[in-house]
Formats: structure tokens, C-alpha cells, sequence
């Protein structure tokens, strides 16, 4: 069974930084791109970022280029993204989800007050 756990996220003055980390189990993590997306209040889930099987090449949205850094870590089956000089649009909840497999987690909320 595909399982993802967010964790990581929280409450966070505006500037500040978190690391969220996502757990991933039931299926071969190695293999497949990573996603982290977000979803605010009242709007739709938004690609934040992915990362290639190998940690080559990652994308970042456009509101998140130079702040944030996706990374995995496929020895034990995890995936990151740091988030640096956050902004009150950041806050969210963020979900990892691998590229092709239509499980989600249950997320984790990142609150950035300003």
C-alpha cells in the first residue's frame, strides 16, 4: 500500500524557514519522481516543486524559485523541501506525492504570520 507521512511543517514568522520531510512507503521511492505541491485556503493543490528519480534536475514554481530546495534521499525512502525567507502566501498545506501514483498523505500545514 502507498503511504506518505508530511511532517515538519508549522507556525512561522514571516522570513523564517522549515523543513518539511515526507516518509514514503508501499513502493519502490527510487524509482519515481517526487512532487511537492500545496494547497491554500480556498484555492486548488499547486505544483511546488519535483525532483527526478535520480535528484537531477528539480522544478520550482515560479513563487518558490530561489527560496525553496527540493532534495530525497533514496536510501531511506524520503523526500524534503526546504523552505527559506517564507512569505505569507506560503502558508498551506504542503503534500509529496510521487509522479504516476495517485496516493496523497494527509499533508502537513505550514502557517507563515507576518
Amino acid at each position: 500500500q502507498v503511504q506518505f507521512v508530511e511532517s515538519g511543517g508549522g507556525l512561522v514568522q514571516s522570513g523564517g524557514s522549515l523543513r518539511l520531510s515526507c516518509a514514503a512507503s508501499g513502493f519502490a521511492f527510487s524509482g519515481y519522481t517526487m512532487n511537492w505541491y500545496r494547497q491554500a485556503p480556498g484555492k486548488g493543490r499547486e505544483l511546488v516543486a519535483y525532483i527526478s528519480a535520480t535528484g537531477t534536475s528539480p522544478y520550482y514554481a515560479d513563487s518558490v524559485k530561489g527560496r525553496f530546495t527540493i532534495s530525497r534521499d533514496n536510501a531511506a525512502n524520503t523526500l524534503y523541501l526546504q523552505m527559506n525567507s517564507l512569505k505569507p502566501e506560503d502558508t498551506a498545506v504542503y503534500y509529496c506525492k510521487a509522479r504516476g501514483l495517485d496516493s496523497w498523505g494527509l499533508g502537513t500545514q505550514v502557517t507563515v504570520s507576518s
